[in-house]
């Protein structure tokens, strides 16, 4: 007799790839998609080749290099001998391996989380992992996505598969309509202000609600990426019509007869009704405000218009003492208004906010506009498409006229790997997703935000409301 038991969408897409599962220990689980860097892989390929052994799927492994790379001048040798030695390792590891790599000049290169989407190997349904934790971004599909580490990228290498114990399911809710200035980066810096850095610790998060299916993929996205900061191993959004319009045609994707075939497995996915999550939180979407982070990790949030917390705002010791060293660490004064703080540096860029939709909310606020003097501004795209697609728009010509530097595709300045840090003790608005002690450089001092934000902040020279240049 068939079990008719209703199941969320974690749990169908969970449940169609355990290979094997014996009670009390971790699951067999069989991994569609693999997308690899040079950052996570070299130790990975000498494994295998210490066990003589091949990549099972090289058609399930896509590659590309994103960390390390430089964002000027890719056409030239790499400087850093240590980002030069990791991407020429992964060539070598790829040519050995029979993977196809998108290095440095191919059309497809880019940042993973960026590629993966924009050239069809993400879809709903399937399980994709990747040596990073913003794997997560995959899930707004309607796919189970996490990042892993070295070592289980060495299982996936062997096996395609991977040994994950089946996480809790968390639900969270959203419904209403964003006012005016609001982004899905601000939508998520809210939710883990509110429920913390750990609340999510445990659990697989789908994401629901009317304020959600409003949004568009890219913002999804958004949302999905920094489901890791909350600690929770993924999140995910349920596929509808707006995935399947951005998915079709796409390089990978199926064609024909394959995709009327695929879409009408995709559309049963969506969670049933009468499915139990775990845990469910909702929120009202008219609470939601542009938002900003004033501390070191990214739940220490407030609303663009607030004044930085105090120390009566927290209730226990650990939490009065992470918060004292945070704003030590940030130079900022307990209590002080947020907004008018004045900035060095501003990045437009990362797996969270490098898209092309990202980059033209950025150019409608600095159209026609300029950034004030001694600021400096790197507009970073996530992809050379992406690249490709602003310069057709003259995006590029709006940033360079408003003094803002249109760089070439990488992580960039998200991440102090590559040349793009922050120097010491300067102070940076970011539309990255992590503001860690020296995250983006030692001493650095971040700011996290939309990319409204970070492009109102730059023509005024300090943390700036978006709704005031709107």
């Amino acid at each position: 007799m068939k079990n008719t038991m209703p199941k969320t969408l974690f749990e169908k897409i969970w449940d169609a790839h355990v290979v094997e599962q014996e009670v009390g220990h971790p699951a067999v689980l069989y991994i569609d998609a693999h997308l690899i860097h040079e950052v996570t892989t070299p130790q990975a390929f000498n494994g295998l080749r210490k066990r003589k052994i091949p990549v099972f799927k090289t058609n399930r492994t896509w590659a590309t290099v994103d960390h390390n790379i430089p964002t000027k001048n890719q056409n030239l040798p790499i400087k850093d001998l240590l980002s030069k030695a990791q991407v020429e390792a992964l060539i070598k590891n790829c040519k050995d391996f029979g993977i196809d790599l998108y290095g440095l000049g191919h059309p497809f290169q880019g940042i993973v989380h960026v590629i993966g989407p924009e050239l069809g190997i993400t879809r709903p349904g399937i399980t994709l992992v990747c040596g990073d934790s913003h794997t997560s971004t995959h899930g707004a599909f309607g796919a189970i996505a996490f990042g892993i580490g070295t070592s289980e990228v060495e299982q996936v290498f062997a096996s395609q598969c991977i040994l994950q114990y089946k996480p809790k399911t968390m639900k969270i809710e959203i419904n209403g309509k964003l006012g005016k200035g609001v982004t899905a980066k601000d939508i998520i810096l809210y939710i883990i202000s509110k429920i913390s850095t750990s609340g999510g610790t445990g659990y697989f998060v789908e994401y629901a609600g009317s304020t959600i299916k409003d949004l568009s993929m890219e913002a999804r996205m958004t949302i999905c990426n920094m489901s890791i900061e909350m600690g929770a191993r993924g999140g995910l959004i349920a596929p509808d019509e707006k995935t399947f319009e951005y998915m079709k045609g796409r390089t990978f994707m199926p064609k024909g007869h394959d995709w009327n075939s695929a879409l009408q497995n995709w559309k049963t996915l969506p969670t049933d009704k009468g499915a139990k999550y775990d845990k469910e939180i909702s929120f009202d979407a008219t609470d939601i405000e542009p938002m900003i982070t004033y501390g070191t990790n990214p739940g220490m949030g407030i609303r663009v218009t607030e004044n930085i917390p105090t120390e009566n705002d927290f209730k226990t010791e650990n939490k009065k003492s992470a918060f004292k060293k945070a704003l030590q660490y940030m130079n900022l004064k307990p209590g002080a208004k947020i907004a008018d703080q004045k900035i060095d540096y501003v990045f437009l860029g990362s797996c969270t906010n490098s898209r092309i939709e990202d980059l033209r909310l950025v150019a409608k606020v600095v159209k026609s506009r300029k950034k004030v003097d001694g600021i400096k501004v790197f507009v970073v795209p996530g992809s050379k498409q992406v690249e490709a697609q602003a310069r057709k728009e003259g995006l590029d010509i709006i940033f360079k006229e408003a003094g803002f530097e249109f760089r070439e595709p990488g992580c960039s300045a998200c991440l102090g790997m590559n040349d793009d840090k922050i120097p010491s003790e300067k102070y940076c608005v970011s539309t990255s997703n992590r503001n860690f002690e020296g995250r983006q450089g030692p001493g650095a001092r971040t700011f996290l935000a939309s990319p409204l934000t970070a492009a109102a902040s730059a023509l005024r020279g300090r943390i700036t409301d978006p709704r005031d240049l709107l």
